[in-house]
């Protein structure tokens, strides 16, 4: 008996790490082929998660989802961090985001040391990885597509909100669009709402959740007040990334105008620099947000880009920690799963605002990358290829492409 009870907590604690491992091994897969921009690391996601390992379902998914476009910062390292904290506990939200984070901040340090002055913007292999994209993307649609816009009224919500969304570019475009489809679903679906909505499986408290709210604005707050008058320093750099990371909805390209303002004007990056490394930056896998990588290498060095990295991304991982065990609680009510409702459907109208709108506009721009798209989309949703494959031959297509 008292052998059994010790060998317990081993067994548990194994049982623990082989699922840390694969949070990490699945993460790092994303890390190493997602790319596109966070639109598409939403289809990635939900092809890797959602469809293939099932670690959630998908309306739990689109939740979630949901929940990070409230959110200020990189909305699909968000959702990537959630899913392992969902899958893991906290050390797992931690894992998923260094697996799918390191790979990019890595490949920008070495192009900031190493490829530096290179144009690589032209290249036939990063215009294969944009139509990989495409097809990504589109298969995100389709998928969540059929789940969250069922009937009438959810198409129309998505089709107004893609319609929205393409017209209207500001910062805070998608955050209006999802709180007025919110408001619709409300209006139309409070009394009918979904049943059966699953529960979240978080392994947070909430008196810890309210410390990592707290800790985000007290940084927020006393970060510029503690920074040093010097025109360089860890702390200043520090400041300076976590409050970029704070102050952006949407993610992605929204940020580089505030990145922009803290590293040049300042010295720390010339202009020249920052724009050759936003063009790097197109090429590799992995978040946006990981460009802040590149600019604390050129700043400082490997300790710059740590320092960058962590600062940027930092307010994203409390924010994530500080909502989801709040979430349950929230999107079990009959009124908010109407407004969820309307909200999903929001969500599948912007990422088919953005299929046309960054990803087939710099993708599609003749009738053979239209047909390589198609080839690639047909890999995913009839052959059920696994996405590595599929970006490895987006890019030997592009580079044929390149040829022709």
């Amino acid at each position: 008996m008292d052998t059994k009870q010790q060998e317990a907590p081993k067994y548990a604690r194994k049982g623990r790490v082989s699922t840390l491992l694969e949070v990490l091994s699945v993460s790092t897969k994303l890390g190493l082929t997602s790319f596109g921009g966070p639109i598409a690391h939403l289809g990635y996601f939900h092809n890797e998660y959602i469809r293939r390992r099932k670690w959630m379902d998908e309306r739990s998914y689109a939740d979630l989802v949901a929940l990070c476009q409230f959110l200020p910062g990189p909305a699909s390292s968000q959702v990537g961090i959630g899913i392992g904290i969902l899958r893991a506990g906290l050390l797992g939200g931690f894992v998923a985001w260094l697996g799918f984070t390191l790979p990019s901040v890595i490949a920008l340090v070495a192009f900031a040391f190493l490829l530096q002055g290179y144009d690589i913007a032209g290249a036939g292999w990063i215009h294969g990885l944009k139509i990989v994209a495409v097809a990504i993307v589109a298969q995100a649609i389709l998928g969540m597509g059929q789940k969250l816009t069922p009937d009438r009224n959810r198409v129309t919500i998505a089709v107004a909100a893609s319609a929205v969304a393409l017209s209207w570019h500001t910062a805070y475009s998608q955050v209006l669009i999802i709180i007025a489809a919110g408001a619709v679903g409300l209006c139309l679906y409070r009394k009918n709402a979904a049943a059966g909505v699953a529960d979240l499986q978080i392994g947070i408290s909430r008196t810890f959740a309210v410390c990592c709210l707290a800790l985000f604005f007290g940084l927020l707050v006393a970060l510029p007040l503690l920074r040093s008058s010097e025109e360089f320093g860890w702390l200043a750099m520090f400041d300076s990334f976590y409050r970029s990371g704070s102050l952006v909805f949407g993610g992605g390209h929204v940020v580089l105008p505030l990145l922009e303002r803290e590293v040049v004007p300042t010295g720390w990056v010339s202009q020249s620099d920052f724009l050759a490394g936003y063009g790097v930056a197109q090429a590799v896998p992995g978040p946006l947000f990981t460009f802040a990588g590149y600019l604390g290498a050129m700043a400082g060095g490997i300790t710059g880009a740590v320092v960058a990295t962590l600062g940027i991304f930092l307010p994203a991982f409390l924010l994530v920690v500080g909502a989801l065990p709040f979430w349950n609680g929230i999107r079990n009510s009959p009124k908010i799963q109407g407004v969820l409702v309307g909200v999903n459907a929001a969500v599948v109208g912007i990422l088919l605002a953005a299929l046309y709108d960054p990803l087939w506009t710099t993708a599609i721009l003749e009738p053979m990358d239209f047909a390589l798209a198609v080839i690639l989309f047909i890999m995913l949703v009839f052959w059920k290829l696994p996405p590595w494959t599929v970006v490895l031959a987006g890019a030997a297509g592009g580079m044929l492409l390149g040829f022709m």
